[in-house]
């Protein structure tokens, strides 16, 4: 093949490419949250272990992605900023115990919101809804969360 076709056939490849990007939209380029300010030097990051039951993912997961996060639209400003500066990471694999350890990174922590689920979800639910949903959470945890305080460093 002579080296001119190469070239040829690559900068149509990279038209093509861009074209389908442009048309479709590229979720390369396009993350589907808007970024996210992260802690600037001195301010708090928690970090929050919350181990799960093996058999409680799908449980879990639910009240996490339909239930939970949902409720961030419910609740007042300040409490909407908490949510807006939690990252959540979902486990790739078990732990030696075989429960799912789930990480909450609140970065920074924001003053004067409310990170307590259960308030949380008696201000978006209402009382009855709430105890029902907090059963569902608390049910499938395999115990205590761990929550580290730190703060950011000039790095």
């Amino acid at each position: 093949m002579h080296p001119s076709s190469t070239y040829r056939f690559g900068r149509w490849a990279a038209f093509l490419l861009l074209a389908v990007s442009v048309v479709l939209g590229s979720t390369a380029t396009s993350p589907k949250t808007p970024p996210r300010a992260m802690a600037t030097t001195g301010q708090t990051v928690w970090v929050v272990l919350t181990p799960v039951k093996a058999d409680k993912r799908a449980q879990y997961e639910r009240f996490i992605n339909e239930i939970f996060w949902p409720c961030a639209a419910k609740v007042g400003t300040a409490d909407q900023q908490a949510f807006r500066h939690t990252r959540v990471l979902n486990p790739t694999k078990p732990q030696a115990d075989g429960t799912y350890v789930y990480l909450f990174i609140m970065d920074p922590v924001q003053k004067g919101s409310d990170y307590d689920v259960e308030n949380l979800l008696k201000k978006a639910y209402g009382a009855e809804k709430a105890t029902a949903y907090y059963k569902l959470y608390t049910e499938s945890m395999a115990g205590e969360q761990k929550v580290y305080a730190s703060t950011q460093t000039q790095y």
